[in-house]
């Protein structure tokens, strides 16, 4: 028997090639589902260093995600955020140690080092490590080896490994914390549009902007794509009772549940082109960890005419919905669970999807 997937008719899509079309004309889906490394493999190594996004491609990673946060001379680099106490070796550094702070971001206060506080040239002098060494104690094997990546050392990094071994590899980029980075005086947005026109592989290879917040995507709307005429924006959401970001201290603040209605998803397609909801939202869990019913966002963003690119896939018992895991313990990799998870989505419609091993997620699209 056919899954909806398979039996799904859309236009074929390359990866180096999208077919134009109309702002508000349906998604066009690719036979094959998009697999993006979430922060590289992170599951087999520390996130956002070289290590980790070698590793994503050799095993098949369709994009690699960079997240990207400046520093205080301006410049943007490759961290999850920017608070930089859990990934890098700053706590070790004594000449930084008059740096620790306690900063606001979006709301919730964070004691720990920021990169809008250091220069280019001083996290240069540190080094990466594993952000769950409980967890994934395999990855501190890597800790000290690698420093912090600017988001051009990535881009030329993917575009040396697309050319060697000839096929194309897209690139995921996330804006992170923009409002935030506004308020300290900081202008992501236009050093990402800088950079990106600034290089041959980006100006011509498979991206995808991503963001938790509309403000930046409205404003990039059409500038990256005239940078980039395939590009694509995507308008990440945390769970529904979540706020937005950009909108906490307005009048009418609102949630990330707001724009997963049908009236909300119209408006996302003005600014975007996929959405990127949690795997809970499309799946929801209960207080122990176990599947409940699904909800319909699939069907409902691809009738608003957007793609859904969902995350984060992780291989270990603790990630994974109850009905799925193993009796090796929470922190076990579980690998045929993972690719179950991943599946059973797939089979619901899902464009894409994040992953912290690429290797698992390119099993899981094998029939």
């Amino acid at each position: 028997m056919l899954t909806r997937r398979q039996a799904m008719t859309g236009t074929m899509v390359g990866m180096g090639l999208f077919l134009a079309r109309n702002t508000h004309a349906a998604p066009a889906l690719a036979p094959v589902p998009l697999l993006m490394a979430h922060r590289g493999a992170s599951a087999l190594r520390p996130e956002h260093t070289l290590a980790a996004y070698a590793k994503a491609i050799m095993d098949g990673a369709d994009y690699i995600e960079p997240d990207l946060v400046p520093t205080r001379d301006g410049v943007l680099v490759a961290r999850h955020e920017s608070n930089i106490t859990a990934t890098t070796d700053v706590a070790v550094h004594p000449e930084f140690a008059s740096r620790r702070r306690v900063l606001n971001i979006d709301g919730t206060e964070e004691t720990g080092w920021f990169t809008t506080d250091f220069t280019l040239a001083e996290l240069k002098t540190l080094r990466a490590k594993e952000r769950l060494p409980t967890v994934r104690a395999h990855n501190t094997r890597y800790d000290g080896h690698f420093d912090i990546l600017t988001f051009e050392e990535v881009i030329d990094f993917v575009a040396a490994e697309a050319a060697a071994r000839g096929r194309v590899i897209g690139l995921i980029p996330e804006i992170k914390n923009s409002t935030h980075f506004h308020k300290l005086g900081h202008t992501p947005e236009e050093t990402f549009l800088h950079v990106i026109a600034a290089h041959e592989y980006t100006r011509t290879c498979p991206l995808e902007v991503q963001s938790f917040e509309t403000t930046n995507l409205r404003l990039l709307h059409g500038r990256v794509q005239a940078i980039n005429p395939q590009a694509r924006l995507m308008f990440l959401m945390g769970e529904r009772t979540q706020s937005v970001p950009d909108t906490l201290g307005s009048a009418h603040p609102l949630t990330f549940g707001d724009f997963m209605t049908a009236e909300g998803l119209k408006r996302v397609r003005e600014y975007a082109d996929v959405i990127g909801p949690s795997n809970t939202d499309i799946i929801p869990r209960d207080a122990a960890g176990a599947w409940r019913e699904p909800t319909t966002l699939i069907d409902d963003a691809h009738r608003a005419g957007l793609l859904v690119h969902s995350y984060t896939f992780r291989p270990e018992n603790r990630f994974l919905p109850a009905q799925l895991r193993d009796a090796r313990g929470d922190d076990a990799r579980n690998p045929e669970g993972s690719i179950a998870e991943i599946r059973r989505m797939l089979d619901m419609g899902l464009d894409g999807f994040f992953t912290d091993d690429p290797g698992i997620g390119r099993m899981a699209m094998r029939n």
